[in-house]
């Protein structure tokens, strides 16, 4: 599913990236921990084509992304990833439902498509009696699911998500690590973490442990 190889990126002098390999198998629930500075949102981002390497090669869904073009990389974007974030970035002015149905807009799915497939989803979530509520009539947690569900409106290949408990309680994060492992029982999405939670880096099926830009054995670091 996810295919890397050799990745490497700089910000002026800084190399933050040396030198990535990583092999990641349809239906994988990963996670990405280590110190802060260490790499994890970089590589993050070149998984989800918001950046680009400076050399190595990046193959999603059969598909390398390092060959593409800018437009061709955002119609990629929007049809094979689903992103979230640690706040959950949606628009205060529309609805629950109508965030949802925003990326199956941008791929061209009819209004009528794209607001079935986003009740079925805020169904799943448990949701759906918060369609028409705007972001600042949920809670956190709902927030966080209707985020959750717009990642998911497009049916993506893999779920890339940054720090995304990080802004929740004990609860709600409970909550939220598990609608993950449920997801990747009923969709079939890979899903990709980068996270601080211990909690959440120790039920995923495999944790990639970052430092100082490469790949680790988790005995060579000590904190996530």
């Amino acid at each position: 599913m996810i295919e890397i190889s050799n990745i490497t990126k700089s910000f002026g002098s800084l190399q933050v990236l040396k030198g990535i390999d990583l092999h990641i198998d349809k239906g994988e629930v990963v996670s990405i921990v280590g110190p802060s500075g260490a790499g994890k949102t970089t590589l993050l981002q070149i998984i989800g084509t918001l950046d680009r390497p400076d050399t190595g090669r990046v193959i999603v869904d059969g598909i390398e992304t390092t060959q593409l073009s800018s437009k061709q990389l955002s119609d990629f974007r929007n049809r094979h990833l689903g992103f979230v974030f640690q706040f959950h970035q949606l628009l205060p002015e529309f609805t629950a439902i109508e965030n949802i149905m925003i990326p199956a807009y941008i791929a061209g799915t009819s209004q009528s498509k794209a607001r079935q497939r986003a009740k079925e989803l805020l169904e799943f979530m448990g949701l759906a009696d918060r369609a028409t509520h705007k972001p600042n009539e949920l809670s956190g947690g709902e927030k966080q699911r209707v985020a959750v569900a717009r990642a998911l409106v497009n049916n993506p290949a893999v779920i890339l998500a940054d720090e995304p408990s990080g802004s929740l309680d004990t609860k709600n994060k409970a909550e939220l690590h598990q609608l993950f492992f449920d997801l990747r029982n009923q969709f079939g999405q890979t899903f990709v973490i980068v996270t601080h939670d211990e909690q959440l880096a120790s039920i995923t099926d495999r944790t990639i442990h970052l430092k100082d830009g490469q790949i680790c054995l988790p005995s060579e670091t000590t904190t996530l």
